[in-house]
């Protein structure tokens, strides 16, 4: 690969415009768009929408079904979601690349971490600005971008924004597939690693909720009578936990038990709320009978149901992977940008993405930190950074100097060039 005088073009307008970029990225940190805040998700798509209708084809409504979620009391209820956001930009060229991202965050509605200030450093600290705010303000710079370039007619892509990422993508799961399946290379725009590196391999994740039910009595007149639903909550929790050590690499969280009752009630209803992640698929056939196991030999006349499941496979660092991170750091050496990776046991879409066949790097957001929590930052800087990588490897695809569809026949036969 080299740079070309058209390259060095399309990428110093990246450079003109980074304070746009930025100032973007902070207004919409300025909405708050917790998973579960409709009202502040529906502010937050129609600014996206707005956004990226500079783009050649106009933003499309995706919608999104219920998502189910067991309550406190051991209720199953259904959640809304707004819809995704789809733009189909040249769908009949030859190599085409799926770019995804998210816009919720995990800040409730009622989180007193609202808007962006400038630390002392100089690092940008708000909600949403490294995860994934700034990384969607990257890739519609990255696509406005390529859209200058003369190659850009030789590359079609999809982009998906979706609302429910933080919360395990359970309802824009099957589009992600859809989407995925329809591409020979995938962007995603989770910030990258504190280093600035990109996450390589991934863990698979499921959340799980076990609903314990035993049965109600007085505490003091007719305890006998009663069969303690957090007493069983209580031992679940316990063999869960023992799972850990038993299989390399395999981790159970057990992250919340719901239940109880007044101090004279023997409680009825609890709820085992955990997260498992795993390194391949055997580990989860394991892990299942295993949950199974407990679930059925709960005791005590108590009775239990297990919800949820796996949201998203592992994704390993197959020859497929290797050669797409090898030409993201021949791309970057070109910039003069050091491209380095290592594992993660953090998920995103991109495990959604690998799932469907889709080859992909996951963290081409902006470099910061402190993620899911209140001291969240971004470095100014990486804005233009990281959106002059994103550009100069879809300008690569386009040219052919990236072989996206050979990437993509790699998945199943193993081999890659680029």
């Amino acid at each position: 690969m080299r740079l070309e005088d058209q390259d060095r073009a399309v990428l110093e307008t990246i450079a003109q415009t980074g304070s746009r970029i930025v100032d973007r990225a902070v207004a919409w940190c300025a909405i708050n768009s917790g998973s579960r805040h409709l009202a502040g998700l529906e502010r937050q798509r129609l600014a996206l929408v707005e956004a990226f209708s500079g783009l050649p084809a106009a933003p499309a409504e995706m919608p999104l079904a219920p998502s189910s979620e067991v309550a406190a009391d051991g209720r199953v209820v259904e959640h809304a979601h707004p819809p995704s956001i789809a733009v189909v930009v040249r769908p009949e060229a030859a190599v085409q690349v799926v770019l995804t991202g998210h816009y919720d965050t995990v800040y409730p509605e009622g989180s007193a971490f609202q808007t962006v200030s400038t630390r002392p450093d100089g690092a940008l600290h708000g909600p949403g600005i490294a995860d994934m705010k700034g990384g969607v303000s990257v890739m519609l710079a990255a696509l406005q971008a390529l859209e200058r370039h003369p190659a850009a007619s030789r590359l079609g892509y999809r982009v998906l924004l979706s609302p429910d990422e933080e919360i395990g993508s359970v309802a824009s799961a099957p589009l992600l597939a859809q989407f995925a399946r329809l591409g020979h290379v995938g962007l995603t725009y989770e910030p990258a690693l504190a280093d600035g590196g990109l996450a390589s391999a991934r863990k698979g994740s499921g959340n799980f909720h076990i609903v314990v039910h035993g049965r109600a009595a007085h505490a003091g007149r007719d305890f006998a009578a009663g069969r303690n639903a957090v007493m069983g909550a209580a031992r679940i929790a316990e063999r869960l936990h023992a799972l850990n050590g038993q299989r390399d690499g395999l981790t159970v969280n057990i992250a919340r038990i719901d239940g109880g009752a007044p101090l004279n009630m023997v409680p009825e209803v609890a709820v085992v709320r955990f997260n498992a992640r795993f390194p391949d698929a055997a580990d989860v056939t394991w892990f299942e009978a295993q949950v199974a196991d407990i679930v059925a030999t709960v005791g005590d006349a108590l009775t239990a149901q297990l919800h949820g499941g796996v949201t998203r496979p592992a994704k390993p660092f197959n020859p497929a992977q290797q050669s797409l991170f090898g030409a993201v750091r021949e791309v970057g050496a070109l910039l003069g940008q050091t491209i380095a990776w290592k594992p993660s046991g953090g998920v995103c879409e991109g495990n959604n993405l690998f799932a469907s066949g889709l080859p992909n790097v996951d963290t081409l957001g902006v470099r910061g930190g402190d993620i899911h929590s209140e001291a969240e930052h971004a470095w100014p800087d990486s804005f233009v950074e990281r959106a002059q990588l994103s550009a100069l490897t879809l300008i690569k695809l386009a040219t052919g100097e990236i072989d996206g569809p050979g990437l993509r026949a790699a998945m199943t036969t193993g081999a890659a060039r680029c």
